[in-house]
Order: C-alpha cells, then structure tokens, then sequence
C-alpha cells in the first residue's frame, strides 16, 4: 500500500524544511563567513576552527539548560504553540542580524544565541509528533520530515550559493553576496513555519497544575525520575548520547574541518549540495524499510556506518576524498535522526513528549559540546585536525554497544 501523508502530517513535514534552511546555512556559508572575518583578524587555521567549536559548545550547553524547561512549560495544556512560535520569531530575526555583524566576536555571540533558539524550536517540534500522526506511522513521518527538509532546504541554498559563487560577474562583493544569503534563509524559516503554525493543536499534553516556574522544575524533576526508572528509555538516552553527538559533531564541523584542510569553498559548497540530495531519497527510503524491519536494526545499521565515516575523514587530505564523505554522510544521516526521533517517541508518555524531549535533547544536540569541543581541543594539542576528527569514532563505538542494550528491553505497557 503506498503511504500518503495527511494534511496535518505535510504541514508537520513543512517545519523541516523550514529550519533546515538554517541548518545547511550552519554547515556551509556560514563557517565561511567567519572565516573571513576570522582571517581579517588575523586568526590562524587552527584557532579558527577551535574558536568556531567553542561557539558551537556554548550554545549547546545553554541549550542543554533551556531545553528541558522549554520542554516542560509545553506540555501544559495551550503552551507549545506560543513558545514554538516564539522561538522561530526570534531564532529567524537573530539570523537575519547575522549578515549585518562585521567583528568576529560579536558575530560568533549573536550566533550561539541564534542556534540556541533554533535547537530548543526543535526540541518543542519533535514533542508534537504524537500530536499530528499516529504509532504506526511515526517512523514514515519522521523520515518524510528530514527527507522533504534535505531537498527544500536546497532551494534557498542553491540560491544563496549563487549570489556568493557569482557575487563578482553580478557586480557585488562577496561580503554584500553572503548578507544577503543571511537575509534569505532567515525569511525562509519565518515563512515556512507558518502553515504548521497556522493549524497546530496540542493533543497531548498535562492537564493539571500551572506553568509557572515551581511547577516547570517539578515536572522535570519527575519526569527524569521516570526515565531513570524505565530502563529502555535511560539506555536509549545514554546511547543516543554517544552516537548522535558524533552525527552532530560531524553536521557541524564539517565544513570548518574542510576549510582547515586547505579545500576549496566552491568544492565543500558542492559537495554538501549533493549530500542533500542523496539524503532526500536515503530517508525515505529508511522509512519505507522502517515498515518490514525492526527500526532498531536499522538505526544500528546507521551508527556502524558513521563509525566508517569518521575513520575515513581522519585519512581525508584532498577534495575528491571531501566528495566521497559528503555522499556517504547523505545516505545515512537522515535515517539515523528520523528514526531516532520516532523510535523514541513511541517509548516515551504522550503527554509528556515536551520534558521527554527536552532531556532527548540534552543527550543529542545539547550535549554534543562534547564533541566539537574534543575536536577542537586535539586539534590544538596536536596541530592537526585530523587527528581531531579520529576521536569521533569513540562515540560511534560506544554508542553502538548502549543501543544494543536498550533494544533488548521490552517497552513498558
């Protein structure tokens, strides 16, 4: 039977499309932003891309924080429409000011706080997955999600890419090129949310009490002591921990590595272009398969294969070995955030999706500081990044091993 998405879950799907803009704008264009200002500083390759890893590992611990309270405020009843809202307002506005900043400290502050609204938005729009589909069709969305935001993201990136590759023959500088990509990807974001903002109902959510503050932290401190009690949940969380803190790392740095590297800005743009639409097809694909195998196959599947990735990225040294990276990174990394997502609400209480999350969070997005900032720190011990990015697959290896764990453990009732 072939799947169809409903109404609800395409304008679900929407809110990929809209925030993978920034996404792609994170990975490519905008390390290469900062490099600029980074180099009219007078700042070294190897300070650089420490420097952009600390930026990215302050952001993620604020996240780490404000996640699991944002998460807990939207579970009760009418709240996580207004703070998804708010969080895309002002992530979208920070990153239209970004394009105006020309002093690389201020520029890597005003970042972090625009992905640090960016993350916690996905942490509130993970939580309505049980709002706008079903347990059985959970791993399909999810995977028609990251699909669908792959290739949509490429329509604002294509353009910006082209406004910075042929800033020259258009009569603007590169500066003037890349401001204006920032002007586009932060109307992209704003504008795309709105057909899920427009009709987004919360189903599940806690009735009782207030969502003041007392309550917030009381929520959450229950909500962890249930975690802890179920163990296929803690272990999943400890596993998703490892592994998906390597996926991050490697989503985050990769362009930042390929610059320290020596490759060429018109080579990474490419590439990364291409690892869109290798994802696009791979994720649904992953869905698809979701329905005939186990997904917890599937996902040990992927975590073994980004083990591969970042073994293969220590050896990498020229623009073709760049390609191949970006193609396999493609084929893997929508299966393995899509079906993380929905293999994880489907174990999780509905109604408390918004704390639940948030602590999913900190174990993926907020605590992959981990990551960046080992990466950054060998990088400068040694003076070589690759042997930076060879502490990446530790995660992968150990993340492997909890996930098995949690996978034996029957689900609770």
């Amino acid at each position: 039977m072939k799947f169809r998405l409903t109404s609800l879950e395409k304008k679900w799907v929407l809110y990929d499309v809209a925030n993978s803009a920034f996404t792609m704008m994170v990975s490519t264009i905008i390390p290469i932003y900062f490099n600029q200002l980074a180099k009219a500083a007078g700042i070294s390759e190897v300070n650089y891309l420490a420097y952009w890893g600390y930026a990215i590992s302050v952001s993620t611990i604020i996240v780490a924080i404000l996640g699991p309270l944002m998460g807990a405020a939207s579970d009760k009843k009418g709240r996580k429409k207004f703070l998804f809202m708010l969080t895309i307002i002002v992530g979208s506005c920070l990153c239209f000011i970004l394009g105006l900043i020309r002093q690389w400290m201020i520029f890597l502050v005003v970042f972090s706080i625009a992905k640090t609204f960016y993350s916690v938005s996905l942490v509130i729009y993970d939580s309505t997955l049980a709002d706008v589909t079903s347990d059985d069709r959970m791993d399909d969305v999810s995977s028609q999600g990251y699909a669908w935001g792959y290739i949509g993201s490429c329509i604002p990136f294509i353009a910006c890419l082209v406004l910075v590759l042929m800033s020259d023959k258009i009569g603007l500088s590169q500066m003037t090129a890349l401001t204006i990509s920032f002007i586009i990807t932060a109307v992209w974001w704003f504008a795309v949310s709105l057909p899920l903002l427009r009709v987004y109902e919360q189903k599940n959510y806690v009735a009782e009490g207030s969502a003041d503050a007392g309550n917030i932290f009381v929520d959450l401190k229950d909500s962890l002591k249930d975690i802890i009690k179920d163990k296929k949940v803690a272990l999943f969380l400890l596993a998703f921990f490892f592994y998906i803190d390597g996926v991050y790392t490697i989503i985050d740095m990769s362009t930042a590595y390929g610059s320290a590297l020596g490759l060429g800005s018109t080579d990474m743009l490419l590439a990364l272009l291409v690892t869109q639409f290798v994802a696009f097809p791979s994720a649904i694909i992953m869905g698809r398969l979701s329905r005939k195998m186990d997904p917890a196959v599937l996902i040990t599947i992927c975590i073994a294969a980004y083990c591969g990735i970042a073994i293969f990225a220590f050896f990498m040294t020229s623009a073709w070995q760049f390609w191949v990276l970006a193609c396999t990174v493609g084929m893997f990394q929508g299966g393995i955030q899509a079906l993380s997502r929905s293999y994880f609400a489907k174990i999780i209480p509905p109604e408390k999706s918004g704390s639940y999350f948030g602590f999913y969070d900190i174990c993926g997005k907020g605590a992959s500081f981990i990551g960046t900032t080992m990466m950054g720190l060998v990088s400068q011990i040694t003076g070589s990044v690759n042997n930076g990015v060879l502490v990446i697959a530790v995660f992968f290896i150990v993340g492997i091993f909890l996930f098995r764990a949690s996978a034996s453990i029957k689900a609770k009732a």
